[in-house]
This record gives C-alpha cells, structure tokens and sequence, in this order.
C-alpha cells in the first residue's frame, strides 16, 4: 500500500495491505553525465544475465542516480533502481562499501523512499551504499502462477540480480542489511529468512509478519484484486496451496533468522497518531492496514519469543499506515543498522 493512501473501505473494520526476451551478457559502458561523452562506466551483467542499460546522475554532487535494468525475471518491465553513494564513492575504488537494500510499499515505486523520506540526508552521514529498487505490486516474491511458475519473478530481480549487479558494479561488499516499508517490510523480513546470513540486519516498518494469520490470506486477497492482480497467481489459493505460502511468510520462516538482527514496528489500535490528518474516518484504509500490520506483528513477536530469537519491536497504540510513521521508525532504526553493518558516520 502506498504511503499516504486516501481511499476508503466501509464493508468491514478490518482491512489488509498489500503487502523474458534475450539479455545482452557483454560488458555495457554507459554515460556518466547526461550529454556527456567523456565520463564513463562499464557494467558487468549479473549472473542471469540481467544487464544495466542506462545510468543518470540525479544531484550535481554525484551521491544519488537511478539505473534502468534489462532482465529475464521481468520481461518488457526494465525496472528500475534508485541508488544512494557515499562521498568518496569511485567504481575504481579498491574499497567495498557496506549497502542497505531499500524497499517500498505496495501501489508506490522505486523513487518513494527519496519523494517521502529524508533518506538523502540520513544515508549521507554514513560510509553506505543505498539501493532502492523497483518492487511495483509483485509482493516481494517470485509469482506462484498456479504452480506454473514463470515471470513475474521479484523475488529474484531482488536477489539474484540487484545484489550482484551492486557488487559487481558499484563496489558494494556482502556486508549488507534490507529494510523496507508496508508491503517491502514484508518482503525485507521475508527475504532475511529465506536467505539467512545473507543480511546482517532485517527492518520492517509495518510489514504483515504473517501472512496466514486468520482472516490475513482473505483481506489480502481483496486488496491484491483492487490493484487489478490476480490474487491466487501471488502465492497460490489459500488454503490449497499453503505449502507455497509458508514458504514466503515470515512467521513460519522465524527460526531461519536466528543470527540475524531483527527491527519490526507497527500501530495497533487504528487510530490516527503523531502527524497524522486529523479529520479521518474509521473507515480509513490507513488506519485499517495499520491495525492489521499490528495485529500479524504481534503473532510475529509471540513466534520470536517462543523461539527464544532476539528482536527489537516498536509497537505502538495510535498511528496510520503513512509516512509519518515510518520517518521516525526509520531515524531511530538507521543508527542500528548502520552499527550493525559496520558503516562509518562521517
């Protein structure tokens, strides 16, 4: 769901977010500056072949660009990647940087994090690499397609591509954390169990922790059909297909993040909280997915705890699935993460 959402439910208190043509493989060098010809890069193609076709500087100050990616999980999309580089960052450089995979919520799109956040301004006091890919509506995983399988394939655009295009390219080490937003804190929490120890640290900022928590596969159902998906091509027929779906839930993956640092938050109540317009209804849907981010988070915490694996949870009574909330989840969390990737504060 996108941050700041607007539309309205009235059937139920309760509510839900949202959580190949050929590929060139030869080195691509592309232009550094717009019009210029004379400052370039030369991009290694990931391991799929996934290939960067196009790199724009943003800021005069060379810290923030976007690439354009041609790949087989995403036929005809070229998706996008925002990126954020520290001062003395040089594809020539013998250093490797630390990075933080950045993601975003559902009806939203790569450039959410720098439009609604001062992640800019944050990321810039540290020795880190940011990147901030396109997720569009895919859920964070690679479509079940009634058992089908095939494109769309998020889950690997994400893993198996993004991450070695960042290190094959952009001098980005292994040493790395994921964090993400509404649908992309699933998918951060989600991709942390799947693959453990491939991050350091896990950050979700009102993510569903458990996506088949009662009543949870249904709402998501509604809510993947308003998007004009066909929610049953996501993760299969719920409860059909449950098999695929622990597969992708992080509450049935708990004990694969053990060793892994792990950061959740969420409103509980429904309620408008600190920063929040003032004049909304109870129906509102920012109010509805953050009482249900809440209440999986709790079965997520309650997991956690069972399984004695150590976490740091900000739940909190009053708050709206929106920004607001997760500007100030991310200024205390970043710090941790920073620490934890042993990034360096200027």
């Amino acid at each position: 769901m996108r941050g700041e959402p607007r539309r309205r439910v009235g059937a139920s208190r309760f509510g839900a977010l949202r959580a190949g043509g050929v590929v060139a493989v030869a080195v691509l060098t592309v232009g550094l500056v717009p019009g210029s010809a004379s400052a370039r890069l030369k991009f290694e193609p990931a391991p799929t072949g996934a290939a960067i076709t196009k790199f724009t500087w943003l800021t005069k100050n060379k810290r923030q660009a976007d690439i354009t990616i041609k790949t087989p999980s995403l036929p005809g999309v070229n998706p996008k990647v925002r990126l954020l580089l520290p001062k003395k960052w040089s594809q020539k450089s013998k250093k490797k940087w630390p990075i933080v995979y950045l993601y975003h919520g559902g009806n939203d799109s790569y450039v959410s994090w720098t439009r609604s956040t001062n992640i800019e301004s944050i990321a810039a006091k540290y020795d880190v690499i940011v990147a901030m890919p396109e997720g569009s509506n895919g859920s964070y995983t690679n479509w079940y397609n009634y058992g089908k399988g095939g494109p769309p394939k998020w889950e690997d655009f994400h893993i198996k591509e993004v991450i070695p295009l960042m290190e094959r390219n952009f001098r980005a080490s292994k040493v790395a954390a994921v964090m993400g937003n509404s649908s992309g804190g699933q998918g951060a929490m989600t991709y942390a169990a799947r693959y453990p120890g491939k991050f350091k640290y896990a950050a979700s900022l009102s993510g569903l922790l458990h996506i088949r928590a009662p009543f949870i596969p249904q709402f998501l159902a509604q809510i993947n059909s308003g998007n004009g998906n066909d929610p049953n091509a996501i993760w299969g027929r719920y409860p059909a297909d449950a098999a695929n779906w622990k597969k992708h839930n992080p509450w049935d993956l708990a004990k694969k993040l053990r060793g892994t640092k792990i950061f959740f938050s969420s409103g509980l109540d429904g309620e408008p909280g600190p920063g929040d317009p003032t004049d909304l209804d109870p129906w509102d849907i920012g109010l509805i997915a953050e009482e249900w981010t809440g209440y999986s988070a709790k079965y997520f915490r309650d997991k956690l705890k069972a399984e004695k694996i150590p976490y740091t949870a900000h739940l909190y009574k009053k708050g709206r699935h929106n920004w607001p909330a997760w500007r100030r989840e991310t200024n205390f969390v970043w710090p941790k993460i920073m620490q934890s990737i042993k990034a360096k504060k200027y």
